[in-house]
C-alpha cells in the first residue's frame, strides 16, 4: 500500500435512507484515510454524522461538497435507492472513487450507466455486500478451489423469510445471497423463476413499493432456478412469515464430497458435512462446525474500503463491484421476468428497465 492518505466524504440523507448500515463510519481504524466532510439536507443528522466520523466540514447540498472538496473516496450511503444514481455519477463526475450502500440501484440499465461512467473514467466502485469481504467467506471460497468438498454442485440459497419474505426479502436480503453465489461459482447463463402473491401467479398488476424505496417488489412466495456457466445448479427461496426466519437466511454449498452450509446475518456461521451422502439415521455423520473468524458483518466495510483502496492501487476491480451489483440485481430481476414471460430467461438480460415497471 502507497503512502497517499485518501481524503474521504460522505454522502447521507436522514429519514431518506439515512446512512445505510453505516458506511460514513467504516473508515475507522484505516490507516490512510483522512474524513474531510459529510453532506446531508438536514441539519440534526448532518451534525450527528459529524460527530461520528469527526469530519472538518459539513455540507446541505452534496453537490457544494463535490465542487469544494478535493476528495479522493466518497460513501454514497443511504439505503434507499432512489438517489443512488444521482449521487453516484455526481462522485465520478468530480473524479471519485465510491463506495455505495447496496442494492446500488433499482433497475439494470441504471446499473449499466455507474459501471460505464467509472469505466470511462477509470474509477473503482464498491458496493456493501460486505459479507464477500468477511475472512470466513474468503476461507469458504479458497476451500472451494481446493477441493474441500469436492467438485462444487449446487448452492441452495435462503432468504430470511420474516414479514417480507418473498419479493421484497429477495432485493433487501438476497442481494448478499446472490452476489456470494457468484463470487462461489461464477455467471449465471439462464434462470428460471415461479413468483406468487397467496398462492396465485404474479402478473404486473401485483406490483408494488417496498417497506423502503428499493424498486418494485411483487410476490410473498420465490422460488428461482439458476445455470451457472460453470455448470453449478443454484436456488433461491423465500415465503412470507416463516417460523423461525432469522435462522432461514443463509446458503448450503453441496459438493460430490461433502457440503458447506452458512448461516447468520452476514452467512458467516459456518459448518460442514464431511460426508458425501447425507446420513441422518448414522450417528457417526455429523455436522462439525468450523471456527474460522468472528469478525462481525460491519467489520466487512472496513475490509470494503481496505480493499476498494488496494483496487484502486493495484487498478483492478473491487472484491464486489458495480459489475458485481448489477449482476446480482440481474438475479432479483429475472425473477420477474421469468414469471412474467412464463420462461426461462437468458443472461445478460436484454431489456435493462425493470420489469414490474415497463
Amino acid at each position: 500500500m502507497s503512502q497517499k492518505i485518501y481524503r474521504i466524504g460522505a454522502i447521507g440523507h436522514t429519514d431518506a435512507g439515512n446512512y445505510g448500515h453505516g458506511l460514513h463510519i467504516a473508515y475507522k481504524g484505516v490507516e490512510n484515510v483522512e474524513f474531510i466532510a459529510v453532506a446531508d439536507p438536514d441539519e440534526a443528522g448532518r451534525k450527528k454524522a459529524m460527530e461520528e466520523t469527526s469530519a472538518l466540514r459539513d455540507y446541505a447540498d452534496y453537490h457544494e461538497m463535490l465542487d469544494k472538496e478535493e476528495l479522493d473516496i466518497v460513501s454514497v450511503c443511504p439505503r434507499w435507492v432512489t438517489e443512488h444514481l444521482d449521487m453516484v455519477l455526481a462522485c465520478l463526475e468530480a473524479d471519485c472513487h465510491v463506495y455505495c450502500e447496496k442494492p446500488m440501484t433499482a433497475s439494470l440499465a441504471d446499473g449499466d450507466r455507474i459501471v460505464n461512467t467509472a469505466k470511462d473514467k477509470g474509477l473503482k466502485v464498491a458496493v456493501a455486500h460486505q459479507a464477500v469481504y468477511l475472512p470466513t467467506i474468503q476461507a469458504v471460497k479458497k476451500m472451494l478451489k481446493d477441493g474441500k468438498i469436492g467438485e462444487v454442485q449446487a448452492i441452495h440459497a435462503h432468504g430470511k423469510q420474516d414479514r417480507r419474505g418473498g419479493g421484497e426479502d429477495m432485493i433487501t436480503l438476497g442481494t448478499h445471497l446472490f452476489n456470494m453465489m457468484r463470487y462461489f461459482v461464477g455467471d449465471v447463463a439462464w434462470m428460471q423463476a415461479h413468483v406468487t402473491e397467496n398462492g396465485k401467479e404474479v402478473t404486473a398488476a401485483n406490483a408494488r413499493q417496498a417497506t423502503e424505496p428499493v424498486g418494485s417488489v411483487a410476490g410473498d412466495c420465490v422460488n428461482s432456478y439458476f445455470a451457472f456457466k460453470s455448470g453449478v445448479s443454484g436456488f433461491f427461496d423465500s415465503r412470507k412469515d416463516q417460523v423461525g426466519s432469522s435462522l432461514r437466511y443463509g446458503m448450503e454449498i453441496i459438493g460430490s464430497k461433502g457440503m458447506f452450509s452458512l448461516r447468520g446475518g452476514g452467512a458467516n456461521e459456518l459448518v460442514i458435512y464431511p460426508h458425501a451422502c447425507w446420513m441422518p439415521a448414522d450417528p457417526s455423520q455429523k455436522w462439525e462446525p468450523m471456527q474460522i473468524d468472528d469478525t462481525p458483518l460491519f467489520g466487512g466495510n472496513q475490509l470494503a474500503i481496505v480493499d476498494l483502496i488496494n483496487a484502486v492501487e493495484n487498478d483492478r476491480k473491487p472484491i464486489s463491484s458495480a459489475e458485481d451489483a448489477v449482476a446480482a440485481l440481474e438475479m432479483i430481476l429475472g425473477a420477474y421476468e421469468s414469471q412474467l414471460a412464463r420462461t426461462r430467461v437468458d443472461f445478460p438480460i436484454e431489456n435493462r428497465e425493470h420489469p414490474l415497471a415497463r
